[in-house]
């Protein structure tokens, strides 16, 4: 992952109704329909979080005659997860000679 992903992602992360709607996700496949009952948002506003979180890739749309339909991005929660591993592994190592004092 690049630095440019990640912060797109961290961006997307950022707000309290994409993580909703990505929380609703994790059902599976919702029409953009269904998630506006569920959000109880307009229409611009859920297109608004929508192409945020695509942006991101976190999340993945498909055309449906009038309606997009809306799915988490597998490829990018597993990368995304690894990015946050190889952090998490690595605040163990301290290399004395790069020490910021």
């Amino acid at each position: 992952m690049t630095l440019v992903q990640i912060s797109l992602i961290g961006k997307a992360l950022s707000d309290p109704n994409r993580l909703r709607i990505i929380q609703l996700l994790t059902c599976g496949e919702q029409c953009g329909c269904e998630l506006l009952e569920q959000m109880q948002i307009s229409q611009s506003t859920l297109s608004h979080h929508m192409k945020i979180l695509e942006d991101s890739g976190l999340v993945s749309s498909v055309r449906k005659g009038k309606w997009s339909h809306y799915s988490l991005n597998k490829d990018q929660w597993t990368a995304l997860r690894e990015y946050i591993e190889s952090i998490r592994n690595a605040g163990g190592e301290r290399n004395e000679s790069r020490c910021c004092l």
